[in-house]
């Protein structure tokens, strides 16, 4: 099970929700974090495509001029 978690704990877990949030929000409930981690892995798999493949060369930072 994922992190540690039993059957128990996993059923436990469902029950709260369900008490806090009402068996009529939960199919929203699963739709917005279904489409949140839809978009975050979406803009992780674009981020790592934006970078220029091979080696990056980055500049030197000119140290700061002293008064």
């Amino acid at each position: 099970m994922p992190f540690g978690l039993g059957m128990g704990e996993l059923v436990m877990i469902l029950v709260i929700v369900t008490v806090v949030f009402g068996a009529t929000k939960l199919p929203a409930l699963g739709d917005g974090l279904g489409k949140a981690i839809k978009n975050f892995k979406k803009s992780i798999d674009t981020d790592n495509h934006d970078e220029p493949k091979g080696k990056i060369e980055s500049r030197p930072e000119s140290p700061p001029k002293a008064e």
